[in-house]
């Protein structure tokens, strides 16, 4: 079979017959017996509080318009292609600067193209923005089988970005899309201008795990970094059930409205600034309606899943070294983020915010348009 290596235009319309199931689905949720003592909708310490996720499906089926950001999405050039025998959609935005910079924003999970939309705009006065969508996550849908981890996906972005002409690219991204930007740089350094990384605070949690202990650390900061791993620990119900049974979760995602909501939302609160009590407060809870609504009508609830599997399997490093110019912008920063991450002043564009947290591009868009352009210019 051929491959279509074409990009073929592409716009965003989602049957009607799906957004009536969906609030039909809404409208039928079987809701669990309360707990007496459990009615406070900000206390999430043993999950997403029912009363919160009761008011925000209410939301959903009630007063949310998808049909609004389907349309603000489809004012910007969007195209499908085939590569290696799997369809990529991409979001391709082109600034009006004939001197504008190509840049991919590689997002991770639970986000999507969505999770971009309020960045975009700050951006493409200095910067051609391309989005792709990882394989088994939004309209990069279905899977066309197993084997999409992180290098495989790396190759297929490159592969994009020649296809759209850009030889020579920027790349950013955060949680899984960090892999991805590490990795286009050290695969293809001749390729990548530089590499822009965003965090936050909570990073520090994989310090023992992911990252190793840089030499001289004190015994109050070990401490330290042991209080963000434990707190850390209690969130990792997800990464354990995605990194090694995708399948079992992904048949309740893909059926359940409700436990997508809840498996989404709960993250916007836990990965989100820590100064905020609910989703709500930290991002627009239309935008995460949204970025919500295209797991569910894409089903990849499930198919995202497999991408931690893939990763956890692969026995690949998320981060690899490279000799292209590297930044950094973290938020909700902690104390020893740069001393653990960045030992030695490496990284000569490090930029920490108390603001923001693991989605910085829906929580404070503004700081990082402008530490992207920052880091981008200083090394023009």
């Amino acid at each position: 079979m051929t491959e279509n290596k074409e990009l073929t235009p592409f716009r965003i319309d989602i049957p009607q017959a799906d957004l009536d199931d969906l609030h039909r689905r809404l409208a039928e949720t079987r809701w669990p017996h309360p707990v007496p003592g459990r009615d406070d909708p900000t206390d999430f310490s043993r999950g997403i509080p029912q009363a919160y996720l009761e008011e925000l499906a209410d939301r959903w089926r009630d007063g949310f318009d998808w049909r609004a950001h389907e349309a603000a999405f489809n004012e910007y050039e969007q195209f499908t292609t085939g590569v290696d025998g799997q369809t990529f959609h991409v979001v391709h935005v082109r600034s009006a600067n004939p001197e504008a910079i190509p840049l991919v924003l590689n997002h991770g999970w639970p986000g999507s193209f969505i999770e971009y939309q309020r960045l975009i705009p700050l951006l493409t006065d200095d910067f051609h923005v391309v989005i792709p969508s990882p394989p088994g996550f939004g309209f990069s849908t279905p899977l066309s089988g197993t084997g999409w981890e992180l290098a495989r996906t790396t190759d297929a972005y490159a592969e994009i970005m020649t296809r759209l002409g850009y030889e020579r690219f920027a790349a950013h991204g955060s949680d899984i899309g960090a892999g991805t930007t590490g990795r286009l740089a050290a695969i293809y350094p001749e390729r990548v201008i530089g590499t822009h990384i965003a965090s936050d605070g909570q990073t520090l949690g994989l310090v023992g795990e992911k990252f190793p202990y840089p030499d001289g650390l004190s015994d109050d900061e070990i401490a330290q970094i042991e209080v963000v791993r434990a707190r850390g620990a209690a969130d990792r119900g997800y990464y354990e059930m995605q990194n090694h049974r995708p399948d079992t979760i992904g048949a309740a995602l893909v059926d359940s409205p409700v436990g997508q909501l809840a498996w989404v939302a709960e993250k916007f609160k836990t990965w989100t600034n820590s100064a905020y009590q609910t989703p709500d407060e930290s991002v627009d809870r239309d935008q995460l309606l949204a970025n919500i609504s295209l797991y569910w009508f894409t089903r990849s609830g499930a198919s995202s899943a497999q991408f931690y599997y893939e990763a956890e399997h692969s026995g690949l490093n998320w981060l690899s070294p490279s000799s292209v110019p590297a930044g950094w912008a973290v938020f909700d920063t902690h104390p020893l983020m740069r001393r653990t991450m960045n030992p030695g002043d490496v990284i000569g564009h490090w930029n920490e915010f108390t603001e923001g947290g693991h989605f910085p591009a829906m929580e404070e868009p503004k700081l990082l348009a402008d530490d992207i352009r920052a880091f981008f210019r200083g090394i023009g």
